[in-house]
């Protein structure tokens, strides 16, 4: 039923998004140099690597780190790149993943590659079984201001309480949260 969910409501905002994309698209275009996507490197389900998309936020000289891990995030921002971090407007290429199987609309938020610590915890705590999501339990319970730990006892929790009721919860707080630009630290 989740992935029935999941492709309905992806073809879906792909249509209604379907300008605000392509507006996002030449702004980044417009404003810095480089490719308009940035494709990372994410641990997906049994902490299997895929590639996920997103408008490019940061310049082409960012290190491939977690931005809290940046000592000033805020100087590598593209012109537009804060607006739509804050937005989460560079998360619509995700949809690309979510039609694929990569990814669910709800689940925890995808760790990079090289979140060693993000990774381990998941995997102990068995969070790395679920798809990683376009939104989740931790990112509207606090979403940046989290610690890691934080995070994954929200997943777990989220885990052992999932429906599609949760996840419908879930994406309307997470509407809530974007229309307030709750809890976005860059």
């Amino acid at each position: 039923m989740k992935r029935i969910f999941d492709l309905v409501l992806a073809f879906i905002i792909a249509l209604v998004f379907l300008v605000p994309f392509m507006l996002v698209w030449l702004a980044v275009y417009l404003t810095s140099k480089g490719p308009v996507i940035f494709w990372s490197d994410r641990v997906g389900r049994y902490n299997n690597i895929y590639k996920m998309p997103k408008f490019r936020t940061m310049l082409l000289s960012t290190p491939i780190v977690a931005t809290h891990l940046l000592n000033d995030p805020k100087s590598y921002l593209t012109p537009i790149g804060s607006f739509l971090r804050k937005s989460s407007l560079d998360e619509l290429p995700q949809l690309w993943n979510i039609i694929r199987g990569e990814m669910s609309f709800v689940g925890p938020r995808p760790a990079l590659f090289n979140q060693y610590d993000l990774i381990a915890l998941r995997t102990k705590a068995q969070v790395h079984k679920l798809l990683p999501g376009l939104t989740g339990w931790a990112q509207v319970k606090g979403r940046d201001k989290l610690s890691i730990l934080q995070k994954v006892e929200l997943d777990k929790a989220y885990m052992q309480r999932r429906s599609l009721w949760l996840d419908i919860k879930i994406l309307c707080l997470t509407v809530m949260t974007l229309i307030c630009r709750n809890d976005v630290s860059h």
